[in-house]
């Protein structure tokens, strides 16, 4: 056995280690209830900070009540039936009665019954799908002892027709069949899916047709093609139920859906569109042995203008000139883009309208974060049928730089300025150049390659050079624009297959001489212009105006303008790009394809001045939408005149004031907002009495000055004349 000695100060240490312990877990003890201290006051300034609205409980709840008010807003009473049957197979299916205790019978139309009678008593603020006016219109009529008469074709606006995905790639095959415009999915879409989703609505830049890869989107067909734009929101729907009480259906009613989204001429060519519809009219012809009623909507208008030249061409639709004299009753053209909309300048030079400067900061910015001008621009311009609606005559019709047709007295800007710049603070520098905007936008002073010659340049150089370009810039006093120089400018700053496409495909000028007006009935470009293409050959059709006025409407712009950045359209077409005469060549700083941004100036509102200004857009005269010169200019005076009239069609105007219900989110019964009119009664009433006959009870009606600014409009032609006879003399 070893024996070992205990040392003395074994006891001490063991004490010291055990205070020493104690003392640790004391203070950690004490570092844990300080920790806890600091959570729990954390915790109370972060609630007392957080208002209650972000909070999970009111959140949970809201989501439930909005969930509920959906329900009360888009069931209907017919669902009802539908879900007791649908609990039925249930039921049946897996033989629940097996498992379940017996319950007694239960009568589901006592449901129904208590459901109407719960719904009628919800104030119409809550009725946005069905309001009480469903079939109104049409029993009146069918009171007074009127049916249909002549077979109809309705063809909706510009976005108004639903697309579906036709696509068979795999990453297209989960929602085949399915809208990719119009309805809820498109939401889903829009949120989850969203590069996807622009590019299968995107088309081919070069041929205007589908994209490369398999990608195929076609129009929706049916009535239920343009009836609701998603549930609840009702396009044709209302028009379609007051025919049906006076005897149309499927037989002699039919709705011309179209992929909007393609050039008229591409109509025709990939969809075969206006074969399609030539066809039908005829066997409405053979069926019902009458002519047919035509009613188009908003762009719509512009197609069947299209479509009446288009059917008398030989070398196209090769009806003959007396096709529409023999298939067509009348023509009711309602809220009709005839000489274009403002907002289509915008949406194709910034990819901006209205509708998207005047959402609230917060949404401006989650708008731009997810769906950004860069990229509503490209949509935007790959989509040769909005080109459609870009502003015909140029400044006879839509102003110059002084004045415009619609001015309002004691104006303090005209809206012949169509794209105006504010003043910056900075002086400009004095100069009489007077070139347009474009070509002003670059320093005259700065140097070129020829005179510098070519050399390297550092990245310090460079920006030092980028920094003195913007700094020369923010001098430069950007010219004001009228239509015609817009129009330049938006040329200038897309690529050339954009231009190829509108080069052949538009033209938006104005025509004064009737020989050349009969050459262009065979040329398909001027055709959507009804400045530059005279009406059929049917002294026997009627046509009816029929749009709203009294509403707001955006009619031209106050731009911002910003430092160079690439141009996102000259890129493609600056590769290789050589320039064999470098003394006939303007090229920006360094080189390269710039040029200075610009967008809506959505900080300048001023109500006080003439016109209004509403973040950047000078209010107007219209219906909300389209500008009452392109609405009815054409119906007040042009149609009237010989030179764009041959056969003598009688024109009839019906202008609607606009006289909204407040509590009505969609304005009620006597609403004359582009879209809403269509279910207005005083539309409806005109429908209808065409459609069986009554037409002649329809006489003009007009609630603005839109005659006085047609015969402004003469004026200003005769002016332009006479001052480019009198520059003529003078050179």
């Amino acid at each position: 056995m070893v024996l070992t000695k205990r040392s003395h100060s074994d006891p001490l240490l063991a004490e010291a280690s055990h205070r020493e312990a104690e003392s640790s877990q004391a203070e950690v003890q004490r570092s844990a209830e300080e920790a806890r201290e600091d959570v729990k006051g954390l915790k109370k300034k972060l609630k007392e900070g957080r208002h209650f609205y972000t909070t999970r409980r009111f959140i949970f709840p809201l989501g439930l009540l909005l969930g509920l008010f959906l329900g009360f807003m888009l069931v209907e009473p017919g669902d009802i039936q539908d879900t007791a049957a649908q609990v039925a197979l249930i039921w049946n299916e897996y033989d629940l009665s097996l498992s379940m205790p017996q319950m007694p019978s239960f009568d589901f139309s006592r449901v129904e019954v208590e459901w109407k009678r719960f719904t009628s008593n919800i104030p119409e603020l809550w009725k946005l799908n069905n309001d009480g006016r469903e079939f109104k219109v049409g029993e009146a009529m069918k009171d007074r002892g009127l049916s249909a008469e002549y077979p109809i074709v309705l063809v909706p606006g510009i976005v108004s027709t639903g697309l579906e995905s036709w696509s068979t790639a795999p990453e297209y095959r989960p929602f085949f069949r399915q809208k990719l415009w119009g309805g809820f999915h498109m939401l889903s879409q829009v949120t989850f899916n969203r590069d996807r989703w622009i590019a299968a609505l995107m088309l081919d830049p070069i041929t205007g047709l589908d994209p490369p890869g398999g990608i195929k989107v076609r129009a929706a067909e049916g009535l239920d093609a343009a009836s609701m734009f998603v549930q609840g929101y009702w396009i044709w729907s209302k028009v379609i139920e007051n025919l049906a009480v006076v005897n149309y259906d499927t037989n002699n009613l039919y709705l011309a859906p179209y992929d909007w989204r393609l050039s008229y001429y591409n109509l025709e060519v990939r969809d075969g569109y206006f074969s399609k519809l030539k066809l039908h009219i005829e066997g409405f012809k053979r069926t019902q042995g009458k002519k047919s009623v035509i009613a188009a909507h908003s762009m719509g208008s512009n197609v069947i203008l299209y479509f009446f030249k288009w059917v008398e061409s030989p070398e196209h639709g090769g009806g003959g000139p007396n096709w529409v004299e023999d298939h067509i009753q009348a023509l009711i053209s309602i809220g009709g883009t005839h000489l274009g909309v403002a907002k289509a300048m915008a949406a194709l030079l910034s990819g901006e309208m209205k509708d998207t400067v005047q959402v609230n900061p917060a949404g401006a910015y989650v708008l731009e974060r997810f769906f950004s001008r860069k990229e509503r621009q490209r949509l935007f311009r790959s989509w040769a049928g909005g080109a459609s609606m870009w502003i015909k005559g140029g400044d006879a019709v839509w102003g110059n730089a002084t004045h415009a047709p619609d001015d309002e007295s004691g104006n303090d800007h005209t809206h012949g300025q169509l794209i105006s710049f504010r003043r910056r603070l900075a002086t400009a520098p004095s100069s009489e150049d007077d070139r347009p905007p474009f070509e002003r936008e670059l320093s005259p002073s700065a140097p070129t390659a020829q005179e510098t010659g070519p050399r390297e340049e550092s990245e310090a150089e460079i920006a030092q050079e980028i920094r003195r370009v913007e700094n020369a810039s923010s001098l430069v006093d950007t010219r004001n624009m009228t239509a015609e120089d817009a129009g330049v400018w938006i040329l200038e700053h897309t690529p050339t297959t954009f231009q190829k496409m509108i080069q052949t495909n538009y033209s938006y000028g104005i025509e004064r001489d009737e020989e050349q007006l009969a050459k262009n009935d065979h040329d398909h470009r001027k055709w959507s212009n009804p400045l530059e293409s005279r009406l059929p050959n049917a002294p026997s059709m009627e046509i009816y105006c029929v749009y709203g006025h009294g509403k707001q409407t955006e009619r031209s712009y106050w731009y911002a303008s910003g430092p160079y950045e690439y141009d996102d359209g000259y890129a493609p077409d600056a590769e290789g790009a050589t320039c064999p005469n470098t003394t006939d060549c303007i090229t920006p700083p360094l080189d390269m394809p710039l040029s200075r941004s610009s967008w809506i100036d959505g900080d300048y509102t001023d109500e006080t001045v003439v016109p209004k200004i509403r973040n950047g857009v000078n209010m107007g005269e219209g219906d909300g939408t389209v500008s009452l010169l392109s609405l009815g200019a054409m119906c007040a005076e042009g149609w009237k005149k010989k030179r764009w009239n041959p056969a003598g069609i009688k024109v009839t105007t019906v202008e609607l004031p606009h006289r909204p219900v407040p509590s009505i989110p969609r304005g009620g019964a006597n609403t004359s907002d582009h879209v809403d009119i269509l279910g207005s009664t005083a539309l409806n009433e005109i429908i209808l009495k065409v459609a069986t006959g009554a037409g002649h009870e329809i006489k003009d009606n007009y609630v603005s000055r839109i005659r006085e600014y047609a015969k402004r409009i003469r004026a200003g032609q005769l002016i332009t004349i006479n001052d480019s006879k009198r520059r003529l003399h003078l050179s």
